[in-house]
């Protein structure tokens, strides 16, 4: 069954688009026009405006394009645009920020105080993978998922702590960079081993686990919340099961490998990534004390 039968609302989600335009016009504004203002500024770079675009296209084609609305009908579409919500978009909105205005947001106390905090290592990879594992619990998703504020809220807070857990890996400024070097490896590693057992759970599991995606009153109500409940009820769906042809378990299993696919793609190209910064670090260190050695400074 074709999927405009829902309508353009609920495909293309015109009031999410028009927050996230006005979001991406004032971050231009302050980075651009009124960033005199802020003490050490310096001018937006083309690579910071890149990733901010890219982060905020990748948001809307996750939570307002058709997939969203896909990922109410197919798990492994869930998985897809999870991943890229937590461990694509996080690193990429980082690195988009200009350092001096991630200062600015810092500088407001109760901002400063709850970002020390979970920014630490051992508090960001246990919060992060908490959530995401807790969120992955059948009775958990399927309340989250029939609730329009729980999965607002939590899909917020989730991404919060994503945001904190990258900050160990990509953060832009010197003096919040809590870990370096090998110590990025382990943090890598920490995070992959945690993601694991929800991701185990969902491949190796023999029965449907969510009851949005197999329970068709669950998946009704879940779909009510699209485009409200008058107008879900005229299009006369029993489930998810009339736009895939896959059954239950393998959509749940193929989200699961997905999920955990993509993870470990995203973990190895930032493990490259540090094991260069931590080789080219190291190298330029061997070159400055062989310099020492050869050319000392002369005694005055």
């Amino acid at each position: 069954m074709p999927l405009n039968i829902f309508g353009f609302k609920a495909l293309w989600s015109p009031y999410f688009l028009t927050i996230l335009l006005i979001v991406t016009v004032l971050f231009f504004l302050i980075t651009t026009k009124f960033r005199s203002r802020f003490q050490d500024s310096e001018p937006l770079k083309t690579k910071q405006a890149v990733l901010f675009l890219a982060s905020v296209f990748l948001l809307y084609a996750i939570k307002g394009s058709p997939l969203d609305l896909m990922g109410h009908l197919m798990f492994y579409i869930h998985g897809i645009t999870m991943v890229i919500l937590v461990l694509l978009i996080p690193p990429m909105f980082i690195k988009a920020v200009p350092p001096w205005l991630w200062r600015a947001f810092l500088q407001i106390k109760p901002v400063n105080s709850v970002f020390n905090l979970a920014v630490k290592p051992v508090v960001a990879v246990l919060l992060f993978n908490g959530l995401f594992s807790m969120y992955h619990i059948p009775t958990v998703f399927d309340q989250i998922m029939q609730n329009r504020f729980y999965h607002g809220g939590y899909s917020i807070l989730l991404f919060a702590a994503a945001v904190c857990m990258w900050w160990s890996l990509v953060s832009p400024l010197p003096e919040y960079q809590p870990i370096s070097g090998i110590k990025k490896v382990a943090f890598l590693f920490a995070n992959s081993m945690l993601l694991t057992p929800a991701c185990a759970m969902i491949i190796f599991a023999d029965t449907p686990l969510y009851a949005t995606y197999s329970d068709p009153e669950v998946w009704g109500k879940v779909m009510s919340l699209c485009f409200g409940p008058a107008a879900f009820s005229n299009l006369n769906l029993s489930g998810p099961e009339l736009f895939t042809s896959m059954q239950v378990v393998d959509d749940q299993r193929l989200g699961g490998v997905v999920m955990k696919i993509i993870q470990e793609i995203i973990y190895a190209v930032v493990l490259a990534q540090v094991f260069f910064e931590w080789y080219k670090k190291d190298q330029e260190e061997s070159e400055k004390e062989v310099n020492q050695i050869l050319h000392p400074t002369p005694l005055k």
